[in-house]
Protein backbone atom coordinates (compact mmCIF):
# COMPACT_ATOMS: atom_id res chain seq x y z
CA UNK A 1 0.00 0.00 0.00
CA UNK A 2 1.10 3.43 -1.23
CA UNK A 3 1.19 6.20 1.49
CA UNK A 4 -1.31 7.85 -0.58
CA UNK A 5 -3.39 5.25 -0.28
CA UNK A 6 -4.65 5.21 3.60
CA UNK A 7 -1.40 4.44 5.18
CA UNK A 8 -0.76 5.91 8.77
CA UNK A 9 2.19 6.97 7.76
CA UNK A 10 0.88 9.26 4.94
CA UNK A 11 2.37 12.55 5.45
CA UNK A 12 0.58 15.59 6.69
CA UNK A 13 -1.01 17.93 4.06
CA UNK A 14 1.85 20.51 3.62
CA UNK A 15 -0.07 23.47 4.50
CA UNK A 16 -1.32 22.33 7.81
CA UNK A 17 2.13 21.04 9.16
CA UNK A 18 3.51 24.47 7.65
CA UNK A 19 0.96 26.18 10.64
CA UNK A 20 2.16 23.77 13.30
CA UNK A 21 5.76 24.65 12.91
CA UNK A 22 4.74 28.28 12.74
CA UNK A 23 3.02 27.87 15.94
CA UNK A 24 5.35 26.19 17.52
CA UNK A 25 8.05 29.07 16.60
CA UNK A 26 5.49 31.21 18.14
CA UNK A 27 5.29 29.63 21.15
CA UNK A 28 9.08 29.46 22.17
CA UNK A 29 9.32 32.94 21.02
CA UNK A 30 6.94 33.52 23.73
CA UNK A 31 8.58 31.80 26.28
CA UNK A 32 11.73 33.79 25.47
CA UNK A 33 10.05 37.16 25.59
CA UNK A 34 8.32 36.26 29.24
CA UNK A 35 11.93 35.03 30.30
CA UNK A 36 13.76 38.00 29.23
CA UNK A 37 11.46 40.00 31.75
CA UNK A 38 12.07 37.44 34.54
CA UNK A 39 15.14 37.44 37.48
CA UNK A 40 16.23 34.29 35.13
CA UNK A 41 18.14 37.32 33.31
CA UNK A 42 19.71 38.19 36.49
CA UNK A 43 21.28 34.77 36.83
CA UNK A 44 22.84 34.45 33.57
CA UNK A 45 24.66 37.67 34.47
CA UNK A 46 25.74 36.19 37.73
CA UNK A 47 27.03 33.24 36.01
CA UNK A 48 28.62 34.87 33.39
CA UNK A 49 30.45 37.08 35.99
CA UNK A 50 31.62 34.10 38.25
CA UNK A 51 33.23 32.62 35.00
CA UNK A 52 34.56 35.83 33.95
CA UNK A 53 36.69 36.48 37.43
CA UNK A 54 37.15 32.08 37.10
CA UNK A 55 39.47 32.25 33.79
CA UNK A 56 41.03 36.02 34.46
CA UNK A 57 42.39 34.42 37.84
CA UNK A 58 43.68 31.23 35.93
CA UNK A 59 40.92 29.02 36.87
CA UNK A 60 38.76 26.31 34.50
CA UNK A 61 35.49 25.30 33.57
CA UNK A 62 34.10 22.00 34.23
CA UNK A 63 30.89 21.57 32.53
CA UNK A 64 28.88 17.83 32.60
CA UNK A 65 24.92 17.00 31.97
CA UNK A 66 23.34 13.57 30.57
CA UNK A 67 22.27 12.96 26.90
CA UNK A 68 21.09 16.56 25.21
CA UNK A 69 22.96 18.07 28.19
CA UNK A 70 26.09 15.97 27.42
CA UNK A 71 25.57 17.55 24.17
CA UNK A 72 25.43 21.16 25.19
CA UNK A 73 28.09 20.70 27.40
CA UNK A 74 30.48 19.72 24.73
CA UNK A 75 29.33 23.06 22.67
CA UNK A 76 29.54 25.08 25.70
CA UNK A 77 33.34 24.02 25.64
CA UNK A 78 33.57 23.83 21.82
CA UNK A 79 32.78 28.30 22.26
CA UNK A 80 35.06 28.43 24.94
CA UNK A 81 38.16 26.52 24.01
CA UNK A 82 37.92 27.90 20.18
CA UNK A 83 36.26 31.07 19.95
CA UNK A 84 32.45 32.23 19.89
CA UNK A 85 32.21 35.93 18.29
CA UNK A 86 35.67 37.12 19.28
CA UNK A 87 39.16 36.50 18.27
CA UNK A 88 40.91 35.92 21.91
CA UNK A 89 42.86 33.69 23.76
CA UNK A 90 42.14 30.31 24.25
CA UNK A 91 39.68 29.45 27.17
CA UNK A 92 40.12 26.40 29.63
CA UNK A 93 36.63 24.39 29.39
CA UNK A 94 36.30 20.62 30.02
CA UNK A 95 33.31 18.68 29.01
CA UNK A 96 33.14 16.13 31.71
CA UNK A 97 30.74 13.46 29.04
CA UNK A 98 33.31 13.63 26.12
CA UNK A 99 35.88 10.92 27.19
CA UNK A 100 34.09 7.67 26.62
CA UNK A 101 36.70 5.41 28.38
CA UNK A 102 36.36 6.95 31.32
CA UNK A 103 32.55 7.09 31.14
CA UNK A 104 32.22 3.41 29.98
CA UNK A 105 35.12 2.35 32.72
CA UNK A 106 34.26 3.89 35.67
CA UNK A 107 30.33 3.05 34.98
CA UNK A 108 30.35 -0.32 34.66
CA UNK A 109 33.26 -0.94 37.24
CA UNK A 110 31.38 1.24 40.08
CA UNK A 111 28.84 3.83 39.50
CA UNK A 112 27.06 5.92 37.04
CA UNK A 113 25.76 7.69 39.61
CA UNK A 114 29.38 8.97 40.21
CA UNK A 115 31.11 9.01 36.99
CA UNK A 116 31.44 12.94 37.15
CA UNK A 117 32.35 13.30 40.65
CA UNK A 118 35.30 10.83 40.26
CA UNK A 119 36.42 13.54 37.37
CA UNK A 120 36.17 16.58 39.55
CA UNK A 121 37.68 14.77 42.01
CA UNK A 122 40.92 13.97 39.20
CA UNK A 123 40.73 17.94 37.56
CA UNK A 124 39.23 20.13 39.97
CA UNK A 125 41.00 22.39 42.19
CA UNK A 126 39.73 25.47 44.42
CA UNK A 127 38.74 28.38 42.10
CA UNK A 128 37.92 26.08 39.27
CA UNK A 129 34.23 26.41 38.44
CA UNK A 130 31.94 23.27 37.83
CA UNK A 131 28.54 23.63 35.77
CA UNK A 132 26.06 21.01 35.68
CA UNK A 133 23.52 20.95 33.10
CA UNK A 134 20.11 18.97 34.05
CA UNK A 135 16.19 19.92 32.51
CA UNK A 136 15.13 18.23 35.81
CA UNK A 137 17.41 19.63 38.08
CA UNK A 138 17.61 15.53 39.64
CA UNK A 139 19.88 14.10 37.87
CA UNK A 140 22.02 11.63 40.66
CA UNK A 141 25.35 12.25 38.50
CA UNK A 142 25.25 15.88 38.25
CA UNK A 143 24.10 16.29 41.97
CA UNK A 144 26.42 14.46 43.09
CA UNK A 145 29.10 16.18 41.00
CA UNK A 146 27.98 19.33 42.65
CA UNK A 147 28.21 18.51 45.95
CA UNK A 148 31.56 17.07 45.51
CA UNK A 149 32.61 20.19 43.59
CA UNK A 150 31.65 22.11 46.92
CA UNK A 151 33.37 19.84 49.12
CA UNK A 152 36.49 20.80 47.45
CA UNK A 153 35.96 24.17 47.37
CA UNK A 154 35.22 24.97 43.55
CA UNK A 155 31.79 27.54 42.69
CA UNK A 156 29.13 25.78 40.95
CA UNK A 157 26.40 26.75 38.88
CA UNK A 158 23.09 24.49 37.90
CA UNK A 159 21.80 25.01 34.70
CA UNK A 160 18.09 23.63 34.82
CA UNK A 161 14.08 23.84 34.62
CA UNK A 162 11.96 25.35 36.69
CA UNK A 163 12.64 25.19 40.38
CA UNK A 164 16.16 23.87 39.96
CA UNK A 165 14.88 20.15 41.85
CA UNK A 166 17.39 17.95 43.90
CA UNK A 167 20.48 20.20 42.55
CA UNK A 168 19.68 23.77 43.64
CA UNK A 169 21.11 23.20 47.48
CA UNK A 170 24.43 22.59 45.74
CA UNK A 171 24.53 25.81 43.10
CA UNK A 172 26.18 29.22 43.91
CA UNK A 173 24.31 30.26 41.14
CA UNK A 174 20.57 28.58 39.85
CA UNK A 175 19.71 29.35 36.62
CA UNK A 176 16.51 27.46 36.24
CA UNK A 177 14.15 28.05 33.39
CA UNK A 178 10.79 28.40 34.51
CA UNK A 179 9.02 26.12 31.98
CA UNK A 180 8.42 22.52 32.82
CA UNK A 181 8.86 20.73 29.15
CA UNK A 182 12.03 18.93 28.86
CA UNK A 183 12.22 20.54 24.75
CA UNK A 184 11.43 23.95 25.88
CA UNK A 185 14.00 23.97 28.16
CA UNK A 186 16.44 22.55 26.00
CA UNK A 187 15.83 25.69 24.01
CA UNK A 188 15.96 28.48 26.57
CA UNK A 189 19.38 26.65 27.60
CA UNK A 190 21.07 27.16 23.99
CA UNK A 191 20.21 30.36 24.63
CA UNK A 192 20.90 30.74 27.80
CA UNK A 193 24.88 29.61 27.43
CA UNK A 194 25.00 31.34 24.28
CA UNK A 195 24.65 34.31 25.99
CA UNK A 196 27.07 33.64 28.74
CA UNK A 197 29.60 32.51 25.95
CA UNK A 198 29.04 36.21 24.46
CA UNK A 199 29.20 38.03 28.41
CA UNK A 200 32.79 36.38 28.92
CA UNK A 201 34.34 37.57 25.83
CA UNK A 202 32.86 41.04 26.22
CA UNK A 203 34.65 40.78 30.17
CA UNK A 204 37.74 39.04 29.17
CA UNK A 205 38.59 40.53 25.53
CA UNK A 206 38.06 44.07 27.57
CA UNK A 207 40.30 43.57 30.40
CA UNK A 208 42.82 42.10 28.35
CA UNK A 209 43.10 45.16 25.74
CA UNK A 210 43.22 47.34 28.71
CA UNK A 211 46.07 45.41 30.04
CA UNK A 212 48.23 46.27 26.96
CA UNK A 213 50.63 49.20 27.32
CA UNK A 214 49.14 52.00 24.56
CA UNK A 215 46.28 49.78 23.46
CA UNK A 216 43.38 51.56 21.64
CA UNK A 217 39.98 50.83 20.42
CA UNK A 218 39.43 49.90 17.03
Amino acid sequence: MRPDEGSPIAAKDGASEAGEIAALFQAIAQDLKIISQSPYVTEICRATELLASCFSTGGKLLVFGNGGSSADAQHICGELVGRFQCERKALPAIALSANQAILTAWSNDYSFDTVFSRQIEALGRAGDVAWGISTSGNSRNVIEALKVSRELGLRTIGLTGKGGGRTAPWCDVLISVPLTETARIQEVHVVTYHAICAGIERRLVSAWTESIPGSTDR
